[in-house]
């Protein structure tokens, strides 16, 4: 992607290089309240679909795992869990505020041993090739500038036969659900994102970030572009959130 282009930052059209700094300054302001925020917002069901995810996984004692854009460390928790002593996960995330949040957070919890911390963009994986035997990016790849780039390095990253979850909102089928989605997304949480972390702006964007990603069809199709094998997706809650996966041959 062209640096001089433009992107989009919600239903806004941006510099290419100016996205990044605006998504910054969104997690930098909601990163305190990161985690109460989730379950407002979902009533509690993305814990759900975060397990959902892990289940699908399939990592086991002693694999290497990616959590990249992993924010608060819910995904990392639970794989170092799978993991055990002789496994690494790696918590990955561009912003600093967040990744500070997460490592508080799972040292707090009394996770030290099999964790790593790494600030790092998506587009540009600072990691070798054939490195993971698992990874996953769960409501991060929405915010990410370059989609296939981001695709892609998690496609080299991954050793042959590892596994790529993305999970990410999504595109509701139905259309009656679809309407009430909006009217909620534009309304509840803006006003939520105000009373809790007095900035309703953040929230705005994220809902417009989600009907700006990709459907589920196009982005399985970005998957097989990168190389992925076994491409395919599942809904969750009516497609409001949707898991795809795919494997390195």
């Amino acid at each position: 992607m062209n640096k001089d282009s433009t992107t989009h930052f919600g239903y806004q059209e941006v510099p290419v290089a100016e996205k990044e700094k605006r998504v910054a300054s969104v997690f930098d302001s909601v990163a305190a309240r990161y985690d109460l925020m989730n379950d407002l917002m979902s009533g509690g069901v993305h814990r759900l679909w975060k397990r959902y995810t892990i289940e699908r996984s399939g990592v086991r004692k002693g694999h290497s795992v990616l959590d990249i854009a992993g924010g608060t460390g819910d995904l990392t928790r639970k794989f170092s869990d799978r993991v055990g002593p002789e496994g690494r996960v790696v918590l990955a995330d561009i912003n600093a505020s967040m990744l500070t949040t997460g490592r508080e957070k799972l040292i707090n919890r009394g996770y030290l041993g099999n964790i790593e911390y790494v600030q790092c963009n998506a587009e540009r994986l600072p990691f070798d090739d054939n490195s993971f035997h698992a990874l996953t990016i769960a409501f991060g790849l929405r915010n990410v500038t370059d989609k296939q780039a981001a695709i892609n390095e998690m496609f080299r990253v991954l050793k042959p036969g590892g596994k790529a979850l993305i999970l990410e909102f999504s595109h509701p089928k139905n259309p009656l659900l679809s309407k009430a989605y909006d009217a909620y997304s534009f309304t509840a949480l803006p006003l939520m994102g105000q009373l809790v972390t007095q900035d309703s702006a953040s929230y705005r964007y994220l809902a417009e970030s989600i009907r700006m990603h990709p459907d589920q069809e196009t982005l399985r199709s970005m998957m097989e572009e990168a190389g992925f094998a076994l491409s395919q997706y599942t809904n969750l809650t009516g497609g409001i959130v949707a898991l795809h996966t795919g494997i390195k041959a």
